[in-house]
């Protein structure tokens, strides 16, 4: 009888990630600094008149930061999820690998020696930079005869992210072209992108969603401890290389088109871990949703609080999640004792 309340709130959450992520995208097509008729909306979709001022800012401009917001939110929960599956911390998230630093360092690159300004030519340096300063804390962090411990991976992630942040704020006390056009993107948003920046790194998280579904069997079984998982036929080496592998698709595409965001990675599996439990296929499932769903109602908020301006999501996530993440620790820890 427990386990069929179990399963039917567990089917809850999951039909309510949905239907918080439809109504994200729609009130994203819906709401801005000029508000457009749900029926302007459809019309703009279905048979679009580039005379009509509302149905380019549909098109050109909001469909695009919706789809952005939906696939980054996406990504990084199921980043983050994998994360704290590899490390075994309920507190981890996908800067843990110098994700975020090392997109920050390929972008001020970008600007400082290619003179690139608009944000869709960042896309490329901010994913090659990910990826790199990635694949360099998994290669050091997994070396050695303690190779399979996470502390080290954590460790290493963290040492390659203060030298990172070092190399950025050298080029930034340097450049003040740079700090101008690096500013916008550091923040984290939506704006200034377009459908060509989803195309580009449309394939490497649909990939990277793959693997992180393929993965949660063995991040079960990590999480009884590696000994174990082994002595049960998993082969932990490789679970983990996997698993940093889609973390580095994931969040360094989502990076790359939105920027350098906190908080979604950690947040959204570590608020469902309480709700659902701790197995990673329904975390990964129930989070994807979800992310969308709480990046673009980010959005959304930071379109409507400050008009006729607009406060970046990547603000608004990290003003609302800092203490929301505080208060589930607490209550976490007080549900422990």
């Amino acid at each position: 009888m427990i386990a069929g309340a179990r399963a039917r709130r567990i089917r809850l959450v999951a039909v309510g990630a949905v239907a918080l992520l439809i109504a994200a995208v729609i009130l994203s097509l819906l709401v801005g600094a000029r508000p457009i008729a749900p029926s302007v909306v459809l019309d703009a979709l279905l048979s679009p008149d580039p005379e009509l001022a509302d149905h380019t800012v549909v098109r050109d401009q909001r469909i695009p930061r919706t789809l952005i917001g939906l696939l980054a939110g996406a990504a990084l929960a199921v980043a983050g999820t994998l994360m704290q599956g590899i490390t075994r911390n309920p507190l981890a998230d996908p800067g843990l690998l110098g994700i975020n630093a090392g997109a920050s360092v390929a972008v001020l690159v970008a600007i400082t020696f290619f003179s690139i300004s608009a944000p869709t030519g960042f896309v490329w340096f901010a994913f090659a930079g990910a990826a790199v300063a990635a694949v360099v804390v998994a290669f050091v962090g997994t070396r050695g005869p303690d190779g399979d411990n996470p502390a080290k991976l954590a460790l290493t992630g963290a040492a390659v992210t203060a030298g990172l942040t070092a190399v950025t704020t050298l080029i930034l006390t340097t450049s003040i072209v740079a700090l101008d056009v690096f500013r916008y993107w550091q923040v984290g948003g939506l704006t200034s992108r377009g459908l060509d920046t989803v195309a580009v790194v449309a394939i490497p998280l649909l990939v990277g969603g793959i693997i992180a579904v393929a993965s949660a069997r063995g991040l079960d079984l990590i999480a009884l401890g590696a000994d174990t998982a082994a002595g049960l036929g998993q082969n932990v080496a490789r679970t983990r290389a996997l698993g940093i592998l889609a973390t580095v698709l994931l969040c360094g595409g989502a990076t790359s088109i939105a920027g350098p965001i906190v908080f979604i990675g950690l947040l959204v599996p570590h608020a469902l871990r309480a709700i659902v439990g701790d197995d990673y296929r329904r975390l990964l499932l129930i989070g994807a949703p979800l992310g969308g769903a709480v990046l673009l109602i980010a959005d959304i908020v930071g379109r409507v609080i400050a008009l006729p301006g607009e406060v970046q999501a990547g603000v608004v996530v990290a003003f609302v999640g800092a203490p929301v993440l505080i208060a589930l620790v607490l209550r976490r820890k007080q549900v422990a004792l």
